[in-house]
């Protein structure tokens, strides 16, 4: 049963049609999803969709709607409302798209709003913003909010109170402080262990198994080490650490970008001449050496999605040069560009719309092996 008090009379949500179900989704009760890049129609402008929740639930007229979505876009920190309310989801990076949702979910101040990793897609201070604007929603409308997050410094700042899931199963529940401050559940305290000390490098990140372990009926149990002792043990020392950076930098780049400008045309003349860019990379420069892992930090929208794509040229810079183990690859045709794909890979912001629904799991990671043609057959790929 799934109850929602709408006045003094408790509807069971889940008896109801779906034609009646049009009233609580979005007006009552909204959702923030998870992925905003497949949860946004790509044929309809962003305003459009707002514009529709609003004009559906709060019957405004088309004008009164778009003002609305315009405060909406400014409330979530989105630059140039304007432009992303005329704009197509493919036109905005994925934490604008993210905001878009947010904005969208807010749109009708719902009694409940079912936020599903909302600031996964976000930079912290955008991120501190949409969490205040949450917190205010609260406040002012007495909104109620269910936060599904994998965040623990998230849950500490926004949430009164924490349930704790495990194979499909609330193990643990209670006020947040309680929580944090004395976990009962083993899975609780692994969770906990988890989370990467600041200002300490640790050899590898710790995992639930490092702490835990299933006896056979299938309940947690933790291992003899005390947490506290095993993350200790991990931490790599600043002398190892001054150590490996002075072995690594010995060596020659892998990877070298040099002055690096990508620009996209958001403008014409009447006659067809460019009068518009968006300059989305400017000017950049920095080096990759073997071994090394570069951190490319900013806040959303900055260019760093654009940088990467860039750098394997699934998008062409206006100018700069790429030099990949001492050979530029701008020159280089697409038949050219076709070994190097597999020793320059990328992993994609948005894994949903990154992998073919037409095709299983496999093959689409036997895919590359067999256009590369590694291993000598397909049950070798398979075994991979």
């Amino acid at each position: 049963m799934l109850y929602y008090e709408e006045g003094k009379n408790p509807v069971d949500l889940s008896k109801i049609a779906d034609k009646d179900m049009r009233h609580y989704r979005g007006n009552k009760i909204s959702m923030i999803f998870q992925e905003p890049m497949t949860s946004l129609n790509p044929v309809f402008t962003c305003g459009y969709q707002v514009d529709e929740a609003i004009i559906l639930h709060q019957k405004l007229s088309k004008k009164a709607a778009k003002q609305r979505t315009l405060e909406l876009f400014e409330k979530v920190q989105l630059p140039n409302p304007e432009r992303i309310y005329n704009a197509y989801p493919h036109e905005l990076s994925g934490g604008q798209k993210q905001r878009v949702m947010i904005g969208m979910a807010m749109s009708c101040n719902p009694d409940i709003l079912i936020a599903d990793e909302p600031t996964t897609a976000l930079d912290v201070t955008v991120q501190k913003t949409i969490l205040e604007l949450m917190a205010n929603l609260k406040q002012t409308i007495n909104s109620s909010i269910i936060f599904i997050t994998h965040d623990l410094g998230v849950i500490a700042d926004i949430a009164d109170r924490v349930l704790v899931m495990y194979k499909g199963k609330i193990v643990e529940q209670g006020p947040v402080a309680e929580i944090f401050k004395n976990p009962q559940h083993p899975y609780t305290k692994g969770l906990m262990a988890c989370r990467p000390p600041l200002g300490k490098r640790l050899r590898k990140l710790p995992v639930i198994a490092d702490f835990m372990v299933e006896n056979e009926q299938g309940e947690l149990i933790e291992k003899n080490q005390t947490i506290a002792g095993a993350v200790e043990a991990n931490i790599i020392t600043a002398a190892e650490t001054q150590q490996r950076h002075e072995q690594l930098y010995l060596e020659k780049p892998i990877l070298q970008i040099q002055n690096i400008k990508t620009y996209f045309l958001t403008g014409k003349s009447l006659f067809g001449k460019p009068t518009n860019f968006v300059k989305a990379v400017d000017d950049v420069s920095f080096d990759v050496y073997p071994g090394e892992t570069l951190g490319l930090v900013g806040e959303s929208g900055c260019g760093k999605t654009t940088l990467g794509r860039t750098i394997i040229r699934l998008v062409e810079p206006v100018s700069g040069d790429i030099i990949f183990k001492g050979k530029s690859i701008l020159s280089l045709s697409d038949q050219e560009m076709k070994p190097l794909r597999k020793d320059i890979q990328i992993i994609f912001q948005d894994p949903y719309s990154s992998l073919n629904p037409r095709m299983t799991v496999g093959s689409a990671i036997k895919e590359p092996m067999t256009v590369h043609k590694l291993y000598a057959n397909d049950n070798e790929r398979k075994e991979r």
